[in-house]
């Protein structure tokens, strides 16, 4: 089992990105101009690594490589981006890494990418790259390539070294268990369970109960073997189970217009332990959008239209208004999953326009796009 955290850190010893590593401060796939060069880096590391690991380490500073962190990313879906852009897309994975010295909330983002041995290419035109390009890393840039396309293996033997530098030990599983409940999240209630005497993961929230079933919310979920948080976040709620060879996490989002809000289910999330050392993670996404008649959203679509109008005009707002505030996010939520296109849009400029004098809805805004992304590359 490799230590993701040694992992990064040794990958970040080479301190020049090369044609198995690149380094990002961030990466923006909500946007086309990102999700563009994102893709364009997938397909050249991929390619230019046919029989071994390439990665990306986001929020990472790239003069100094210094490790200043970013937001936890929860895209499950990714695979399902890189599918449908990509022809022979490389399998792809992002985990989120957490080091001691950085806030709550912020990790180092680890993109791991394995060619499937044949020539990844664009499949359709995206931003300024065409359908049918095919790009290869020459030292640390990402070129396109329209001759001599031949996949080569250069990387393999130091990819290894790597690997196996990064590789687990008891101490280190040790202290990771012990930072987690003792130190990180001594004030909220955490458990831990090992899995087939080799696998040990941690959990830490709050827990409610709401007619019968057990939430937890303030959550964080990390696989201290490889040093991977595989969930986060201060709004949502969950729900956890496990036996002795799998471990269950069943996602919520509660949502509704104005105060009548409900519990729906996002997504599930099963974690299956085998014998021989190895895991998988499967994901289902089980959101059903609550439909609403077309006069009610349009009323409330326009009184949230009026609400971001005031914020772009730095007018003052009343009470209610702060009020109705709150329950933006949820509003366009809805709205977009019932048609209305804008409200996308909408949601960009407010959590622009919110960030600084209003966290809460900030960080509402932040969960609803998130929920977005999960059902748009489902």
């Amino acid at each position: 089992m490799i230590n993701k955290r040694l992992l990064v850190k040794n990958l970040l010893a080479h301190n020049d990105e090369n044609s198995f590593y690149d380094k990002k401060r961030f990466i923006a796939i909500g946007e086309k101009e990102g999700k563009a060069k994102f893709l364009k880096h997938v397909c050249a590391l991929a390619n230019s690594n046919p029989k071994n690991n390439s990665f990306i380490v986001v929020g990472v500073e790239d003069e100094d490589n210094a490790i200043v962190g970013v937001d936890f990313f929860d895209d499950s879906k990714i695979q399902n981006l890189v599918n449908a852009y990509l022809d022979n897309p490389p399998l792809i994975s992002y985990e989120n890494i957490p080091f001691p010295h950085l806030s709550e909330g912020k990790v180092v983002g680890l993109v791991t990418i394995r060619s499937i041995g044949k020539v990844c290419s664009l499949r359709k035109n995206i931003w300024k790259y065409y359908g049918g390009s095919v790009f290869f890393r020459e030292g640390s840039i990402s070129l396109p390539k329209a001759y001599g396309v031949e996949l080569k293996d250069i990387n393999s033997e130091t990819v290894a070294t790597i690997e196996q530098h990064a590789r687990n030990n008891i101490e280190l599983t040790l202290d990771g268990v012990i930072d987690f409940l003792n130190n990180r999240h001594k004030d909220l209630e955490s458990d831990y369970k090992v899995f087939k005497e080799q696998f040990v993961v941690c959990w830490a929230g709050n827990k409610k109960v709401v007619k019968g079933q057990t939430y937890y919310y303030r959550v964080d979920i990390e696989l201290i073997n490889e040093q991977v948080k595989l969930f986060y976040s201060d709004l949502d709620e969950i729900t956890i189970d496990f036996d002795e060879s799998s471990f269950t996490t069943m996602e919520y989002i509660h949502l509704g217009l104005g105060s009548k809000q409900k519990y729906y289910p996002l997504e599930k999330v099963v974690i299956r332990f085998k014998d021989n050392g190895t895991y998988k993670m499967e994901s289902k996404l089980l959101f059903e959008p609550p439909q609403y008649d077309k006069k009610t959203l349009f009323h409330v679509y326009n009184s949230s239209n009026a609400l971001l109008s005031k914020l772009k005009n730095n007018t003052r707002l009343t009470a209610l208004e702060k009020s109705d505030l709150e329950f933006l996010a949820d509003t366009y939520l809805i709205c977009y999953l019932n048609g209305f296109e804008e409200a996308k849009n909408q949601m960009d400029m407010a959590k622009n326009l919110v960030k600084k004098s209003y966290p809460k809805t900030y960080m509402s805004i932040k969960e609803a796009l998130r929920v977005l992304r999960k059902v748009k590359y489902n």
